[in-house]
């Protein structure tokens, strides 16, 4: 199946395309799997001790891959903010390393949602992983988000993308009949 790419941003410091210090990761709806997933390899610029990725942006990627889950049902517009998240190192994460980190919703309850994340070495050992609890952002922030807004409908999937990509997920933003047209 089809992996369907979320939307990224302009400055965030993990996706955004124009943050000259940012990681510009992007992810994936792995709808095979239920979870979301990217792709990535870091070098000497992210780490602390050397050869070893910083506990901090390790933080990071986990809290973005995670609180992207919640956009596996192709609502784009969902976002949340993390009011919660604990992260377990369980070994060192290498740098110049191909990794992946993925995040899967654990609960949805509408306004809130609890979602986990992990960083995954080569051999599918797991260096990290996190448990989060999300909340709804307030209208009045997405208020003022303005290009940063423009920017994340100008690189969401369109209704045909979602339905080229196979999904079956009840909140999929293409009906099942217009799937199939």
């Amino acid at each position: 199946m089809k992996k369907l790419k979320q939307p990224t941003s302009l400055n965030c410091f993990a996706c955004g395309k124009k943050n000259p210090f940012g990681l510009k990761l992007e992810w994936f709806n792995d709808y095979d799997n239920k979870q979301v997933e990217t792709h990535f390899e870091l070098d000497d610029n992210y780490c602390s001790y050397p050869g070893t990725v910083h506990g901090g942006i390790i933080a990071t990627i986990l809290d973005e891959t995670s609180g992207r889950a919640i956009l596996l049902g192709n609502e784009f517009d969902r976002l949340m903010v993390t009011l919660k998240m604990e992260v377990v190192y369980k070994q060192n994460t290498p740098t110049h390393t191909p990794l992946r980190a993925v995040g899967r919703i654990l609960r949805d309850g509408g306004s809130r949602a609890q979602v986990e994340g992990e960083i995954l070495l080569p051999d599918g050992t797991v260096s990290a992983k996190c448990t989060s609890i999300l909340f709804k952002i307030p209208e009045a922030v997405k208020a003022k988000w303005g290009p940063e807004a423009d920017e994340w409908e100008r690189t969401s999937p369109t209704a045909a993308e979602v339905a080229v990509c196979g999904c079956t997920c009840e909140g999929c933003a293409v009906s099942k009949e217009d799937r199939k047209k």
